[in-house]
Protein backbone atom coordinates (compact mmCIF):
# COMPACT_ATOMS: atom_id res chain seq x y z
CA UNK A 1 0.00 0.00 0.00
CA UNK A 2 1.06 3.42 -0.99
CA UNK A 3 0.48 6.72 0.97
CA UNK A 4 -0.99 9.61 -1.33
CA UNK A 5 -1.66 13.43 -0.48
CA UNK A 6 -4.82 14.83 -1.87
CA UNK A 7 -6.18 18.05 -2.69
CA UNK A 8 -10.38 18.24 -2.99
CA UNK A 9 -13.26 20.80 -2.65
CA UNK A 10 -15.99 19.70 -0.68
CA UNK A 11 -20.00 20.15 -1.05
CA UNK A 12 -19.52 23.43 -0.24
CA UNK A 13 -16.62 24.15 -2.61
CA UNK A 14 -14.02 24.78 -0.02
CA UNK A 15 -10.31 23.16 -0.47
CA UNK A 16 -9.91 20.18 1.70
CA UNK A 17 -6.34 18.27 2.07
CA UNK A 18 -4.95 15.15 3.66
CA UNK A 19 -3.39 11.89 3.12
CA UNK A 20 -4.75 8.20 2.38
CA UNK A 21 -3.36 4.96 1.60
CA UNK A 22 -4.53 2.87 -1.53
CA UNK A 23 -2.75 0.56 -3.95
CA UNK A 24 -2.73 3.07 -7.12
CA UNK A 25 -4.15 6.96 -7.57
CA UNK A 26 -7.19 5.49 -9.34
CA UNK A 27 -8.25 3.61 -5.99
CA UNK A 28 -7.16 6.93 -4.19
CA UNK A 29 -9.81 8.98 -6.47
CA UNK A 30 -12.20 6.40 -6.10
CA UNK A 31 -11.70 6.39 -1.88
CA UNK A 32 -11.67 10.19 -1.71
CA UNK A 33 -14.64 10.41 -3.90
CA UNK A 34 -16.39 8.18 -1.24
CA UNK A 35 -16.30 10.10 1.33
CA UNK A 36 -17.99 12.93 -0.66
CA UNK A 37 -15.05 14.72 -1.71
CA UNK A 38 -14.35 16.01 -5.64
CA UNK A 39 -10.18 15.69 -6.00
CA UNK A 40 -8.27 17.60 -7.71
CA UNK A 41 -4.69 16.73 -6.95
CA UNK A 42 -3.57 13.13 -6.05
CA UNK A 43 -0.19 12.57 -5.76
CA UNK A 44 2.43 9.85 -4.30
CA UNK A 45 4.28 10.95 -1.24
CA UNK A 46 7.99 10.96 -2.68
CA UNK A 47 10.22 8.97 -0.32
CA UNK A 48 13.23 11.17 0.57
CA UNK A 49 16.14 10.21 -1.48
CA UNK A 50 19.56 9.79 0.35
CA UNK A 51 21.83 13.11 0.54
CA UNK A 52 24.64 13.01 -2.23
CA UNK A 53 28.07 12.60 -1.74
CA UNK A 54 30.10 15.79 -2.64
CA UNK A 55 31.70 13.63 -5.59
CA UNK A 56 28.19 12.74 -7.22
CA UNK A 57 26.34 16.32 -6.18
CA UNK A 58 28.21 17.70 -9.49
CA UNK A 59 27.47 14.88 -11.39
CA UNK A 60 23.71 14.57 -10.47
CA UNK A 61 23.49 18.67 -11.63
CA UNK A 62 25.19 18.20 -14.97
CA UNK A 63 22.42 15.59 -15.74
CA UNK A 64 19.85 18.05 -14.46
CA UNK A 65 21.28 20.35 -16.73
CA UNK A 66 21.68 17.95 -19.35
CA UNK A 67 17.98 16.32 -19.05
CA UNK A 68 16.77 20.38 -19.87
CA UNK A 69 16.19 23.45 -18.23
CA UNK A 70 13.35 26.01 -18.11
CA UNK A 71 12.21 27.27 -21.20
CA UNK A 72 12.69 30.81 -22.22
CA UNK A 73 10.16 32.49 -24.23
CA UNK A 74 8.82 35.66 -25.14
CA UNK A 75 5.20 37.28 -25.48
CA UNK A 76 1.85 35.79 -25.48
CA UNK A 77 0.23 32.35 -25.96
CA UNK A 78 -1.34 32.02 -29.05
CA UNK A 79 -5.34 31.58 -29.03
CA UNK A 80 -4.97 28.30 -31.16
CA UNK A 81 -2.60 26.51 -28.55
CA UNK A 82 -4.62 27.93 -25.64
CA UNK A 83 -8.09 26.67 -27.42
CA UNK A 84 -6.34 23.16 -28.49
CA UNK A 85 -5.19 22.55 -24.50
CA UNK A 86 -8.55 23.63 -23.45
CA UNK A 87 -10.25 20.99 -25.07
CA UNK A 88 -7.71 18.38 -24.28
CA UNK A 89 -7.70 18.97 -20.62
CA UNK A 90 -11.33 18.71 -20.68
CA UNK A 91 -11.51 15.34 -22.32
CA UNK A 92 -8.83 14.07 -20.01
CA UNK A 93 -11.07 15.01 -16.64
CA UNK A 94 -13.80 13.95 -18.63
CA UNK A 95 -12.25 10.78 -18.38
CA UNK A 96 -11.52 10.71 -15.05
CA UNK A 97 -7.33 11.18 -14.95
CA UNK A 98 -6.09 13.04 -11.67
CA UNK A 99 -5.70 16.77 -12.92
CA UNK A 100 -2.05 17.22 -12.04
CA UNK A 101 -1.55 14.07 -14.24
CA UNK A 102 -3.12 15.73 -17.01
CA UNK A 103 -1.60 18.80 -16.65
CA UNK A 104 1.55 16.78 -16.87
CA UNK A 105 0.58 14.25 -19.57
CA UNK A 106 -0.02 17.96 -21.94
CA UNK A 107 2.84 19.47 -20.99
CA UNK A 108 5.06 16.54 -21.87
CA UNK A 109 3.58 16.76 -25.44
CA UNK A 110 4.08 20.90 -25.92
CA UNK A 111 6.44 21.73 -27.92
CA UNK A 112 8.91 24.37 -26.42
CA UNK A 113 7.87 27.47 -26.20
CA UNK A 114 5.49 30.00 -24.21
CA UNK A 115 2.71 27.50 -23.54
CA UNK A 116 5.77 24.44 -22.30
CA UNK A 117 6.95 27.29 -20.19
CA UNK A 118 3.85 28.09 -18.85
CA UNK A 119 2.02 24.99 -18.37
CA UNK A 120 4.96 24.12 -16.47
CA UNK A 121 4.67 26.58 -13.87
CA UNK A 122 0.76 25.55 -13.49
CA UNK A 123 2.06 22.24 -12.76
CA UNK A 124 4.18 23.48 -10.25
CA UNK A 125 1.85 25.58 -8.76
CA UNK A 126 -1.18 22.51 -8.28
CA UNK A 127 1.45 20.16 -7.22
CA UNK A 128 2.59 22.78 -3.84
CA UNK A 129 -0.97 23.16 -3.34
CA UNK A 130 -2.33 25.99 -5.40
CA UNK A 131 -6.10 25.48 -7.21
CA UNK A 132 -5.78 25.14 -10.94
CA UNK A 133 -7.45 28.63 -11.46
CA UNK A 134 -5.25 30.29 -8.17
CA UNK A 135 -2.43 28.86 -10.74
CA UNK A 136 -3.45 30.11 -14.12
CA UNK A 137 -4.27 33.22 -12.70
CA UNK A 138 -0.26 33.53 -11.60
CA UNK A 139 0.12 33.54 -15.68
CA UNK A 140 -2.05 36.33 -17.03
CA UNK A 141 -0.51 36.32 -20.42
CA UNK A 142 -1.80 33.38 -20.93
CA UNK A 143 -4.83 32.52 -18.88
CA UNK A 144 -7.47 36.11 -19.28
CA UNK A 145 -9.68 37.25 -15.95
CA UNK A 146 -12.65 35.46 -18.30
CA UNK A 147 -10.73 32.31 -18.33
CA UNK A 148 -9.69 32.12 -14.45
CA UNK A 149 -13.10 32.95 -13.16
CA UNK A 150 -14.59 30.28 -15.15
CA UNK A 151 -12.27 27.76 -14.16
CA UNK A 152 -13.01 29.17 -10.51
CA UNK A 153 -16.66 28.62 -10.86
CA UNK A 154 -15.92 24.90 -12.41
CA UNK A 155 -13.80 23.58 -9.21
CA UNK A 156 -16.28 25.20 -7.05
CA UNK A 157 -19.23 23.24 -8.54
CA UNK A 158 -17.55 20.52 -8.92
CA UNK A 159 -17.91 20.30 -13.04
CA UNK A 160 -14.63 21.19 -14.17
CA UNK A 161 -14.72 19.27 -17.33
CA UNK A 162 -17.96 20.57 -18.27
CA UNK A 163 -17.12 23.74 -17.53
CA UNK A 164 -13.32 23.66 -19.39
CA UNK A 165 -15.36 22.13 -22.82
CA UNK A 166 -17.74 25.45 -22.83
CA UNK A 167 -14.32 27.67 -22.88
CA UNK A 168 -13.10 25.58 -25.49
CA UNK A 169 -16.42 26.01 -27.37
CA UNK A 170 -16.50 29.68 -26.48
CA UNK A 171 -12.94 30.33 -27.47
CA UNK A 172 -13.22 28.37 -31.02
CA UNK A 173 -16.54 30.72 -31.83
CA UNK A 174 -14.36 33.91 -30.80
CA UNK A 175 -11.97 32.80 -33.25
CA UNK A 176 -13.87 32.03 -35.92
CA UNK A 177 -15.41 34.98 -35.90
CA UNK A 178 -12.07 36.83 -36.03
CA UNK A 179 -10.57 35.12 -38.59
CA UNK A 180 -13.73 35.73 -40.80
CA UNK A 181 -13.04 39.38 -40.35
CA UNK A 182 -9.80 39.58 -40.73
CA UNK A 183 -10.29 37.24 -44.00
CA UNK A 184 -12.35 40.21 -45.30
CA UNK A 185 -9.74 42.54 -44.37
CA UNK A 186 -6.63 41.03 -46.09
CA UNK A 187 -7.52 41.17 -49.73
CA UNK A 188 -8.05 44.77 -49.86
CA UNK A 189 -5.33 45.35 -47.93
CA UNK A 190 -3.05 43.48 -50.04
CA UNK A 191 -4.47 44.87 -53.32
CA UNK A 192 -3.83 48.32 -51.59
CA UNK A 193 -0.38 47.94 -50.90
CA UNK A 194 0.62 46.63 -53.76
CA UNK A 195 -1.29 49.42 -55.83
CA UNK A 196 0.91 52.35 -53.59
CA UNK A 197 3.96 50.24 -54.18
CA UNK A 198 3.38 50.14 -57.98
CA UNK A 199 2.67 53.96 -58.10
CA UNK A 200 5.53 54.80 -55.83
CA UNK A 201 7.91 53.28 -58.70
CA UNK A 202 5.42 54.99 -61.69
CA UNK A 203 6.37 58.10 -59.65
CA UNK A 204 10.33 57.87 -58.54
CA UNK A 205 11.41 56.10 -61.80
CA UNK A 206 8.83 56.88 -65.22
CA UNK A 207 7.37 59.98 -65.24
CA UNK A 208 10.79 61.92 -64.09
CA UNK A 209 11.82 60.65 -67.94
CA UNK A 210 8.61 61.92 -69.29
CA UNK A 211 9.37 65.72 -67.12
CA UNK A 212 12.86 65.67 -69.44
CA UNK A 213 11.21 64.56 -72.74
CA UNK A 214 8.31 67.59 -72.49
CA UNK A 215 11.67 70.00 -71.15
CA UNK A 216 13.49 69.16 -74.43
CA UNK A 217 10.20 69.95 -76.72
CA UNK A 218 9.61 73.05 -74.64
CA UNK A 219 5.82 72.63 -74.51
CA UNK A 220 3.33 74.45 -71.94
CA UNK A 221 2.22 72.00 -69.42
CA UNK A 222 -1.02 71.87 -68.38
CA UNK A 223 -1.95 72.23 -64.86
CA UNK A 224 -2.74 69.13 -63.99
CA UNK A 225 0.82 67.46 -65.17
CA UNK A 226 2.90 70.26 -63.26
CA UNK A 227 0.99 69.01 -59.89
CA UNK A 228 1.89 65.41 -61.18
CA UNK A 229 5.45 66.58 -62.26
CA UNK A 230 5.78 68.63 -58.30
CA UNK A 231 4.30 65.44 -57.14
CA UNK A 232 7.14 63.38 -58.74
CA UNK A 233 9.89 65.53 -57.58
CA UNK A 234 8.49 64.79 -53.82
CA UNK A 235 8.51 61.43 -54.01
CA UNK A 236 12.12 61.58 -55.79
CA UNK A 237 13.30 63.61 -52.89
CA UNK A 238 14.55 65.70 -56.31
CA UNK A 239 12.43 69.00 -55.06
CA UNK A 240 14.29 72.20 -54.27
CA UNK A 241 15.09 72.14 -49.99
CA UNK A 242 13.71 68.66 -49.92
CA UNK A 243 15.89 66.30 -46.95
CA UNK A 244 14.07 63.18 -47.14
CA UNK A 245 12.32 61.53 -50.56
CA UNK A 246 8.60 61.68 -50.05
CA UNK A 247 8.57 57.46 -51.02
CA UNK A 248 10.39 57.32 -47.60
CA UNK A 249 8.00 59.13 -45.92
CA UNK A 250 5.11 57.15 -47.82
CA UNK A 251 7.10 54.20 -46.41
CA UNK A 252 6.95 54.79 -43.06
CA UNK A 253 3.60 56.57 -42.73
CA UNK A 254 1.62 52.93 -42.60
CA UNK A 255 4.33 51.75 -39.30
CA UNK A 256 4.04 55.41 -37.52
CA UNK A 257 0.17 55.58 -38.00
CA UNK A 258 -0.21 52.07 -36.72
CA UNK A 259 2.01 52.61 -33.82
CA UNK A 260 0.66 55.69 -32.89
CA UNK A 261 -2.77 54.46 -32.33
CA UNK A 262 -1.78 51.75 -30.63
CA UNK A 263 -0.28 53.92 -27.83
CA UNK A 264 -3.40 56.64 -28.50
CA UNK A 265 -5.71 53.66 -27.70
CA UNK A 266 -3.70 53.03 -24.20
CA UNK A 267 -4.75 56.24 -22.92
CA UNK A 268 -9.18 56.37 -21.75
CA UNK A 269 -9.46 59.64 -23.32
CA UNK A 270 -8.00 58.25 -26.85
CA UNK A 271 -9.47 54.63 -26.56
CA UNK A 272 -12.70 56.32 -25.94
CA UNK A 273 -12.71 59.18 -29.09
CA UNK A 274 -11.53 56.00 -31.16
CA UNK A 275 -13.97 53.72 -29.96
CA UNK A 276 -16.48 56.23 -30.85
CA UNK A 277 -15.60 57.18 -33.79
CA UNK A 278 -15.39 53.29 -35.16
CA UNK A 279 -18.91 53.04 -34.07
CA UNK A 280 -20.02 55.73 -36.68
CA UNK A 281 -17.59 54.81 -39.47
CA UNK A 282 -19.88 54.47 -42.84
CA UNK A 283 -19.60 50.39 -43.81
CA UNK A 284 -17.52 49.50 -40.89
CA UNK A 285 -18.99 50.70 -38.29
CA UNK A 286 -22.30 47.95 -38.24
CA UNK A 287 -19.74 45.09 -38.48
CA UNK A 288 -18.20 46.33 -35.47
CA UNK A 289 -21.29 46.62 -33.53
CA UNK A 290 -22.79 43.27 -34.75
CA UNK A 291 -19.17 41.42 -33.79
CA UNK A 292 -18.97 43.53 -30.02
CA UNK A 293 -22.77 42.53 -29.82
CA UNK A 294 -22.34 38.92 -30.41
CA UNK A 295 -18.26 38.83 -28.30
CA UNK A 296 -19.89 40.65 -25.13
CA UNK A 297 -23.10 38.84 -25.31
CA UNK A 298 -21.48 34.97 -25.74
CA UNK A 299 -19.43 36.19 -22.53
CA UNK A 300 -21.48 36.75 -20.66
CA UNK A 301 -23.77 33.59 -21.77
CA UNK A 302 -20.45 31.67 -20.86
CA UNK A 303 -20.34 33.00 -17.85
CA UNK A 304 -23.70 32.57 -16.67
CA UNK A 305 -24.06 29.58 -17.57
CA UNK A 306 -20.75 28.19 -15.98
CA UNK A 307 -22.23 29.72 -12.16
CA UNK A 308 -19.89 32.98 -11.83
CA UNK A 309 -22.29 35.25 -9.40
CA UNK A 310 -24.19 37.66 -11.96
CA UNK A 311 -22.44 41.04 -11.19
CA UNK A 312 -18.87 39.56 -11.22
CA UNK A 313 -19.83 38.46 -14.63
CA UNK A 314 -21.32 41.62 -15.93
CA UNK A 315 -17.86 43.32 -14.71
CA UNK A 316 -15.87 40.44 -16.28
CA UNK A 317 -17.89 40.97 -19.46
CA UNK A 318 -17.23 44.92 -19.40
CA UNK A 319 -13.59 44.33 -19.02
CA UNK A 320 -13.49 41.77 -22.15
CA UNK A 321 -16.01 43.88 -24.41
CA UNK A 322 -13.23 45.52 -26.69
CA UNK A 323 -14.91 48.41 -27.48
CA UNK A 324 -15.14 52.00 -24.91
CA UNK A 325 -19.12 52.66 -25.69
CA UNK A 326 -20.32 49.00 -24.33
CA UNK A 327 -18.09 48.56 -21.72
CA UNK A 328 -19.42 51.91 -20.30
CA UNK A 329 -22.94 50.44 -20.81
CA UNK A 330 -21.66 47.56 -19.15
CA UNK A 331 -20.88 49.22 -16.10
CA UNK A 332 -24.42 50.98 -16.21
CA UNK A 333 -26.15 47.62 -16.10
CA UNK A 334 -23.75 46.50 -13.53
CA UNK A 335 -25.10 49.46 -10.75
CA UNK A 336 -28.19 48.78 -12.24
CA UNK A 337 -28.45 45.02 -10.81
CA UNK A 338 -26.37 46.19 -7.71
CA UNK A 339 -29.17 48.58 -6.67
CA UNK A 340 -31.97 45.89 -7.42
CA UNK A 341 -33.01 47.15 -10.66
CA UNK A 342 -33.07 45.80 -14.13
CA UNK A 343 -31.23 44.51 -16.15
CA UNK A 344 -32.28 45.54 -19.35
CA UNK A 345 -33.26 49.14 -18.48
CA UNK A 346 -29.43 50.71 -18.45
CA UNK A 347 -29.11 49.11 -21.65
CA UNK A 348 -32.04 50.73 -23.49
CA UNK A 349 -31.43 54.00 -22.48
CA UNK A 350 -27.58 53.49 -23.60
CA UNK A 351 -29.00 52.99 -27.03
CA UNK A 352 -25.80 50.73 -27.83
CA UNK A 353 -27.82 47.66 -29.03
CA UNK A 354 -30.85 47.11 -31.15
CA UNK A 355 -34.21 46.93 -29.53
CA UNK A 356 -34.91 42.99 -30.20
CA UNK A 357 -30.89 42.47 -28.07
CA UNK A 358 -32.91 44.46 -24.95
CA UNK A 359 -36.22 42.86 -25.27
CA UNK A 360 -34.72 39.07 -25.50
CA UNK A 361 -32.27 40.00 -22.45
CA UNK A 362 -35.63 41.51 -20.95
CA UNK A 363 -37.36 38.27 -21.60
CA UNK A 364 -34.43 36.10 -20.22
CA UNK A 365 -34.38 37.81 -16.99
CA UNK A 366 -38.13 37.59 -16.32
CA UNK A 367 -37.74 34.09 -16.96
CA UNK A 368 -34.41 33.24 -15.46
CA UNK A 369 -33.14 31.37 -18.48
CA UNK A 370 -30.51 34.49 -19.03
CA UNK A 371 -27.87 32.09 -20.48
CA UNK A 372 -29.78 30.76 -22.88
CA UNK A 373 -31.05 33.92 -24.28
CA UNK A 374 -27.70 35.64 -24.37
CA UNK A 375 -26.54 32.81 -26.21
CA UNK A 376 -29.21 32.72 -28.94
CA UNK A 377 -28.64 36.32 -29.28
CA UNK A 378 -24.62 35.56 -30.34
CA UNK A 379 -25.34 32.74 -32.78
CA UNK A 380 -28.03 35.25 -34.11
CA UNK A 381 -25.40 37.98 -34.32
CA UNK A 382 -22.81 35.83 -35.34
CA UNK A 383 -24.85 34.86 -38.44
CA UNK A 384 -25.71 38.59 -39.52
CA UNK A 385 -21.54 38.90 -38.85
CA UNK A 386 -21.02 36.62 -41.46
CA UNK A 387 -24.05 38.12 -44.02
CA UNK A 388 -22.11 41.58 -43.65
CA UNK A 389 -18.43 40.59 -43.97
CA UNK A 390 -19.82 38.91 -47.76
CA UNK A 391 -21.66 42.30 -48.17
CA UNK A 392 -18.63 44.33 -47.33
CA UNK A 393 -16.09 42.03 -49.51
CA UNK A 394 -18.76 42.58 -52.51
CA UNK A 395 -18.84 46.15 -52.04
CA UNK A 396 -15.12 47.17 -51.00
CA UNK A 397 -14.33 45.09 -54.51
CA UNK A 398 -15.63 47.63 -57.36
CA UNK A 399 -14.68 50.47 -54.62
CA UNK A 400 -10.90 49.44 -55.02
CA UNK A 401 -11.38 49.06 -58.94
CA UNK A 402 -12.34 52.80 -58.87
CA UNK A 403 -10.20 53.86 -56.63
CA UNK A 404 -7.00 52.58 -58.21
CA UNK A 405 -9.00 53.30 -62.16
CA UNK A 406 -8.85 56.92 -61.09
CA UNK A 407 -5.46 57.44 -59.68
CA UNK A 408 -3.95 55.05 -63.01
CA UNK A 409 -6.45 57.47 -64.74
CA UNK A 410 -5.54 60.54 -63.22
CA UNK A 411 -1.62 59.61 -64.12
CA UNK A 412 -2.41 58.68 -68.03
CA UNK A 413 -4.60 61.66 -68.79
CA UNK A 414 -1.49 64.15 -67.21
CA UNK A 415 1.12 62.37 -69.80
CA UNK A 416 -1.21 62.43 -72.32
CA UNK A 417 -2.31 66.24 -72.64
CA UNK A 418 0.82 67.63 -73.08
CA UNK A 419 1.66 64.82 -75.72
CA UNK A 420 -1.42 66.29 -77.67
CA UNK A 421 0.08 69.24 -77.72
CA UNK A 422 3.31 68.80 -78.82
CA UNK A 423 1.66 66.84 -81.82
CA UNK A 424 -0.47 70.11 -82.79
CA UNK A 425 2.84 72.24 -82.71
CA UNK A 426 4.31 70.28 -84.70
CA UNK A 427 1.63 70.18 -87.29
Amino acid sequence: MATFTYQALNASGKNQKGTIEAASSEEATQKIKAQGYFPTSVQPVKEKKAKPKPGEEGAAKKKKKKGGGTTISFGRVKPKHLTLFTRQLSTLQDAGLPLLRSLQILESQQKPGKMKSVLSGVCEEVEGGSSLSESMGKYPKAYDNLYVKMVNAGEIGGVLDLILQRIAEFMEKSERLKRKIKGALVYPVVVMFIAVVILTFIMVFIIPKFKDIFADFEVELPGLTLWLMDTSSWMAGTKAGQSVPGAVIVALAGPVLWISYKLIRKTPPGRAVFDTLLLWTPIFGNLIRKTVVARFTRTLGTLIGAGVPILEAVTITAETSGNYVYEKALKKVHDSIREGESFAGPLRESKTCDAIVVNMIDVGEETGDMDAMLMKIADNYDEEVDVAVESLVSLLEPLMVVVLGGMVGTIVVAMFLPMIKMIESLQ
